[in-house]
């Protein structure tokens, strides 16, 4: 399942002697209640899933106390039209039956609730301080519609703020986890996948592991198939309504344009518009904007860029959002030429500089390179690019002591690769004093290529490691050259 963590948080929620409160939340089919249901199985009879629905409020409390009298008493035949006369009766029911029996009662899709019933998180504040914070109940409230969850559930002047035991943000699965989903497929074929629909494990179950992943593509995108062109309003539509600029902005993100004027100027929005609809995107978690790790303190800088963090968005507003009318005329095969043609390049830009910079903290994490790296990311300042920037901010004040680049190629990287990382890091670093005190910064340079190196390369790899003579501003610490082959295992090992 992919999910040992979270299932340990709500293992050690459950075996509390106390009442507990989790407010769990994420992305639509991130797998909440799949996550739900299945820590329910381990524990048979001692807990109640119940999923709200896009219905009225009295609606809602009908099926919600048919689900608890069923839940309490099995044997019973519930009448077709029973419902308590409000949530507080039926909550106040429950929290009676939890006083001799530890129980867990999971409250799925809660913002249906609060969308027909404001009022709904005042009055369950008003039971939880009452009732149920005194019974023997493990309560987990989730949601999708992640605007409602933040007003009303998580934000510091929600009712429910401080009553929570716990906080858990649901994110999609590891790239790591591809492993054991897709086993027959190779690594590059996994990472093309995770380019293409992330870590999300409804989109996983949607395609054919028997089939090249073009092929699922091509079936997916058919019109008779058409989910992954609904899915991506479905995304944007709990927190916007006027679709319009916001795809825009998506479109010109997704193909490169990635500052402020570039993307106004791409969408013909004046720069305070463009600002606006960039400041919603973000708050959805969709979009970011980032800047250089040497720019990590500085929030306005002014060499910050905007990314789709999404897989599935970004492939989508890359490739197919664009191409819709011709999938409409069926003109599916030129489409999928280009995309195969344009992947590679977008693999290399995109996915696998985030695979490498995950691999670069987990290894730090885990001594598996000699920096205890506790911050990631890349840098474009300076007239010099890195994919892949860590910091041991503990141990240096924050200076840059991993440099690293990025190259997705089927065949091996030669050595000149390895003599530009090594020239642009003379020129990236800091110019340092005379002082004999003042030593050139150890750097450990990092190489990651899809198709692995050259016998040259590792050569050239020694030299650079054995002959620090006439650097002053840095001197080698190691460097580590990885393949494909070692990013996937060791992410895999590494998801667990």
């Amino acid at each position: 399942m992919g999910r040992s963590r979270e299932l340990e948080v709500l293992d050690s929620l459950w075996q509390s002697p106390k009442a507990m409160l989790l407010i769990l939340y994420g992305r639509r089919r991130v797998g909440k209640t799949r996550l739900l249901t299945h820590w329910l199985r381990r524990y048979p009879g001692q807990g109640l899933y119940w999923v709200a629905e896009p219905t009225s409020s009295l609606t809602q409390l009908r099926s919600f106390s048919q689900a608890i009298m069923s839940f309490m008493d099995p044997e019973i035949d519930i009448p077709a039209d029973f419902s308590y006369a409000s949530w507080e009766l039926a909550l106040r029911q429950l929290a009676r039956y939890a006083q001799d029996k530890r129980i867990a009662l999971f409250i799925d899709e809660v913002t249906y609730l609060i969308d027909v019933d404001p009022e709904f998180v005042g009055m369950l504040q008003k039971i939880w301080d009452h009732w149920l914070s005194d019974a023997n109940l493990m309560l987990v409230m989730s949601g999708s519609q992640m605007g409602i969850m933040r007003r009303h559930l998580l934000d510091y002047d929600a009712p429910l703020y401080g009553r929570a035991t716990a906080q858990m943000q649901l994110p999609p699965l590891p790239y790591g986890a591809t492993a054991e989903f897709f086993p027959d497929y190779d690594a590059a074929d996994r990472v093309a996948l995770y380019a293409m629909w992330g870590g999300v494990p409804a989109y996983w179950e949607r395609l054919d592991a028997d089939r090249p992943i073009m092929e699922n593509l091509r079936q997916i995108v058919l019109p008779a198939h058409s989910w992954m062109v609904d899915e991506s309003r479905i995304l944007l539509s709990d927190f916007i309504t006027d679709m319009h600029n916001y795809v825009g902005i998506l479109r010109a993100i997704a193909d490169g344009q990635q500052t402020m004027g570039a993307i106004a100027k791409r969408t013909g929005l004046a720069s305070g518009k463009a600002s606006f609809y960039l400041s919603v995107l973000r708050d959805t978690g969709f979009v970011a904007r980032e800047v250089p790790m040497s720019h990590r303190d500085r929030e306005d800088s002014r060499s910050g860029r905007y990314v789709v963090t999404d897989p599935y968005l970004r492939f989508f507003y890359r490739f197919i959002s664009a191409n819709q009318s011709r999938l409409a005329l069926g003109q599916i095969q030129p489409l999928l030429d280009q995309i195969e043609e344009e992947l590679p390049a977008f693999i290399e830009a995109n996915t696998w500089q985030e695979l490498c910079r995950q691999w670069l903290l987990l290894a730090g994490a885990r001594d598996a390179v000699p920096v205890a790296v506790d911050e990631v990311g890349s840098e474009w300042t300076g007239g010099q690019s890195f994919d892949v920037v860590g910091i041991d901010t503990a141990g240096t004040g924050g200076a840059m002591t991993v440099l690293g680049d990025c190259f997705w190629d089927d065949h091996p990287v030669g050595p000149e690769a390895l003599d530009t990382l090594a020239r642009k890091a003379t020129h990236a670093l800091p110019k340092r004093d005379d002082a004999e005190n003042d030593a050139p910064q150890p750097v450990y340079l990092v190489a990651f290529a899809k198709g692995g190196w050259t016998d040259e390369a590792h050569e050239k790899a020694e030299r650079i490691v054995n002959d620090a003579a006439g650097r002053r501003r840095w001197r080698p610490a190691g460097i580590r050259l990885l393949d494909l082959a070692t990013v996937d295992r060791d992410l895999a090992a590494w998801s667990v």
